[in-house]
């Protein structure tokens, strides 16, 4: 892959009735399994399903959901195959259907749903970490952060926030957009979009 290289995000409609909202370990675990590469490969981030929330911390995803993943455009011939495959996520099935990429478009403002670091617990050092991290990518944006969410990977619990970065440039909303922030990127973390999409 070319450093320089774009990134685009690949979406598929995603089949089934419901998924467990805290769902981004146990996805990552199912395209992993689909497609091996997946696990090691630092360069793809996901995000997480959207659904109506129905209770007992179940989405319903019906009639059609998306999964998105944001990728280098020489990378789309690799994962358009999962087109086609199906799942299980904690007992519901789930089938992916047809593909479509997409251009990132840059926003004066993003938004990310989940942003989680190492010290995400203590909040003066996720504070000082993510603005580390927005310097080391040359972003100069004003951030703030939201709601504290927790999420399971492997029966421990990890906390993270909602996040918005504003008074973006275009170049820095792309370079954002392409980065993102935090780990857990394959897990549905650190995935930044203009709030309205």
């Amino acid at each position: 892959m070319n450093l320089n290289e774009p990134k685009i995000d690949l979406s598929f409609q995603v089949i089934g009735k419901r998924i467990r909202v805290d769902h981004g370990a146990m996805l990552h675990g199912a395209i992993s399994n689909i497609l091996p590469f997946f696990h090691n490969d630092d360069s793809v981030a996901v995000k997480l399903i959207r659904g109506r929330y129905v209770g007992n911390g179940y989405l319903d995803i019906s009639p059609v959901s998306i999964l998105v993943l944001r990728l280098p455009v020489s990378f789309i011939v690799k994962y358009m195959s999962l087109s086609g495959k199906s799942f299980e996520i904690s007992g519901d099935n789930l089938k992916i259907g047809i593909f479509h990429s997409k251009a990132l478009i840059p926003a004066v403002e993003l938004y990310s749903h989940i942003v989680t670091t190492r010290n995400g617990h203590h909040g003066e050092r996720f504070e000082e970490e993510i603005a580390r991290q927005l310097s080391s990518i040359g972003v100069r944006g004003v951030f703030t952060f939201g709601k504290r969410k927790t999420f399971q990977v492997h029966g421990k619990q990890i906390v993270g926030y909602e996040m918005t970065v504003s008074e973006l440039t275009a170049e820095e909303s792309i370079t954002l957009q392409e980065n993102g922030l935090g780990g857990r990127r394959k897990m549905g973390c650190g995935f930044f979009e203009p709030r309205s999409t």
